[in-house]
């Protein structure tokens, strides 16, 4: 049986509607998960980078885990630092993550782009993740700053 028209406008209607309520804004936070970059990055005088920031997060699927990532980008190179685990209690907690320069020693005080990721990461039945996703995450320009 062939749908009629005003059956086919109704199902892309209800698809379209669906559609804008899964959909989230990239940088928005995910149900009470949220992220943030402070607004410098240190370089320490035995060539480590240091960036900090605050999150809160709920406790992930019983599946699951939650991550920091973050990373500092300057002119052409991109360096990811780490952030180990999230603690998932709801309390506003502070982060921190550092990397070294040894690979990427162009990196130098100015202007950088930092970024920030909470990301859950679900585990199936063996020890490889099912999936990873993006939770929260926030992007700024920061001020690195050589103490070297």
């Amino acid at each position: 049986m062939a749908a009629t028209g005003p059956r086919m406008a109704l199902a892309a209607l209800a698809a379209l509607g669906a559609t804008a309520v899964f959909t989230a804004p990239a940088n928005a936070a995910h149900y009470e998960n949220d992220i943030s970059v402070s607004s410098e990055a240190h370089i320490a005088p035995d060539g480590t980078i240091h960036l900090s920031g605050e999150y809160r997060c709920t406790a992930p699927s019983p599946s699951g885990a939650v991550q920091i990532k973050a990373t500092i980008e300057q002119e052409d190179v991109r360096l990811g630092i780490g952030g180990g685990d999230a603690q998932c209690d709801g309390a506003v907690h502070v982060w921190s993550a550092h990397g070294t320069l040894r690979l990427t020693p162009t990196v130098h005080a100015g202007g950088a782009l930092a970024k920030a990721e909470l990301q859950e990461i679900r585990f199936g039945s063996g020890l490889l993740p099912r999936s990873v996703d993006t939770v929260a995450q926030d992007a700024r320009q920061v001020e690195v700053i050589d103490h070297r």
